[in-house]
This record gives C-alpha cells, structure tokens and sequence, in this order.
C-alpha cells in the first residue's frame, strides 16, 4: 500500500515510536527485571523458602556408618496477581495543533510515555519492597539517631549499611556483585552523596553509568535513583533474579484522528511484577526517627 506524505497512517507509526521511545528512556525499576510474555490474566508463581535445610530428628553432621540420611525437603509458597492496565491518553484540538505556539503534539507525547513508565515503575517497586510491610527475610534497619540524615553527622554511616545489605543477599547464596543495583529515592540519594565519607572516598564512589536512572556506583552496585522509591527507604537488589514482569501487553500507541476537530493519543500497558527471589533483594529502612 502507498501513503502519501500526510496520511494519518505514517503519522500514527511515528507518534508510536516517539511515545515509545519517550516510555523506554524512563523506565528504571522495568530495566531490574526478567521480562516475559503472558496469555493469561491470573498468574500464580511459587517463591522458594530461604531458609537452609534441616532435620529436627538428626543432624546433617556426623551420619554414623549404615545409618539413613536426614531428610531434607524444599518449600515453596504459592502467590497469586492479576495483571493491572497502565493507560493514558491525550486529546490535542485541531486549533491547538495547528495554531499554539507550545509543540503540543511533542510535549503530550512525551508526558504520556513518562505517565505509563512511571505507573509501570511505581508497580515494580511495591512488588520488589513488599510495599514495605517488612515480611521480606533481608532487611537492615537503620538504628534510631544513626540515619542517613541523622542530626549527629558523626552517626551517619551509609557505607555500613550498604555493605550489611550486600552481605545478607550473599548469606542466602546469591552474588550481589553479579547483577546487584543500590535503589534510592532523590532524597536518599542527596543523604548519601551528601556524606563526607562517600565524597572522600574514590574506592566506595564512582560517577561512570549514566543510563535508566543510574548514576553512578556505591561500594561496586550502579545506583539507580527514581522518585518512585520511597524517601527513607532503599534497596540492594539483583537485576533479572529478584523479580519478573510478565507482559500481556506491551506498551502500546494509538493515534485516533478525527478529522477538524481533535487528535487523541492513547497509549497502554497490561502486565504484572513478580518477586519470585526475595533472597535477592535486601531493604535499607532509614524511617527511624
């Protein structure tokens, strides 16, 4: 089929693309998961139980000859979501299209993109915390008077903190250093950058990744910072291990022209997060105060 140069059809193929392309350069806590397709609108998935193996009636140590082995058996829990639509749309007029001296076109674009990444992102990160309920196995928690923003600036001591995480994720036997990212909100992030010891200390700080939110790295983990996460609260997480998106639809881009009066722009997603490892990740409570 041929189009000329003004058909709504090429239009319709660039608004998408552009939407997209808006969409993908803010997303941040999507860029931390396994993603897979799904046909189904209820997904069930089973978390393992962290904790290590044991036999209440013998020890693992010291089997005496010709004697059975102690038992072991693997635990899982089963958990159920329902995908959510992340959708948003803008009606530009005809007039305004035409006439405004704002590129309305352009900048409806780009707030709609940055709406579904930041609906998709906010989703992902109550999945990975748990919504901060503390029923996740690693946590570390900041002691009263030593917070990152503590009034006692000899109390704050963010290195230890981040150093605690990674060393709980490693206890469970998962490698924080293959994978591993530090979250942060902006508030969080300014604590810690904020920290004589972090700007004094080249071994703990580095300025050299710049891309999906992340800005830098702290004790060897890319920080990812995004408003989505909670002030007061961050998170050692391992990217493609802790939690899963699974897509029923991607993001998807539609232009509905009607002719002389108004151009509306929708665009969606429907999908779900999953916390299937929750070893894998590790919440820094600095809420103490």
């Amino acid at each position: 089929m041929t189009f000329t140069t003004g058909e709504a059809d090429l239009r319709k193929e660039n608004i998408s693309k552009i939407v997209t392309g808006f969409a993908l350069a803010n997303y941040k806590m999507k860029s931390l998961c396994m993603v897979q397709s799904s046909a189904a609108w209820k997904e069930t998935y089973f978390q393992e139980t962290a904790a290590d193996l044991t036999n209440s009636a013998s020890a693992v140590e010291g089997v005496p000859r010709l004697a059975g082995f102690p038992l072991g058996e693997v635990s899982w829990t089963e958990h159920s979501k329902r995908h959510k639509k992340h959708g948003m749309e803008g009606v530009i007029s005809y007039e305004d299209k035409r006439t405004n001296d704002i590129d309305v076109i352009s900048r409806t674009l780009l707030r709609i993109g940055r709406a579904i990444a930041k609906s998709v992102d906010a989703d992902i990160w109550d999945t990975i915390s748990e919504n901060r309920t503390g029923s996740l196995t690693n946590k570390v928690t900041i002691t009263a008077g030593y917070e990152w923003d503590s009034n006692t600036i000899a109390n704050r001591d963010p290195i230890k903190d981040i150093l605690h995480a990674i060393r709980l994720i490693q206890d469970d036997n998962y490698d924080a250093f293959n994978g591993g990212h530090l979250l942060l909100s902006p508030t969080d992030f300014q604590n810690m950058l904020g920290n004589a010891n972090i700007r004094n200390a080249g071994e703990f700080w580095t300025s050299d990744v710049t891309k999906n939110g992340k800005v830098g790295r702290i004790c060897g983990l890319p920080i990812i910072v995004d408003k989505n996460i909670t002030a007061d609260w961050a998170a050692v997480v391992i990217a493609k291990e802790a939690c899963t998106w699974k897509s029923v639809v991607g993001l998807t881009v539609q232009t509905i022209e009607d002719p002389g009066i108004k151009t509306t722009i929708r665009a969606w997603e429907i999908g779900v997060a999953q916390l299937k490892n929750p070893e894998a990740v590790c919440l820094i409570s600095n809420t103490q105060k």
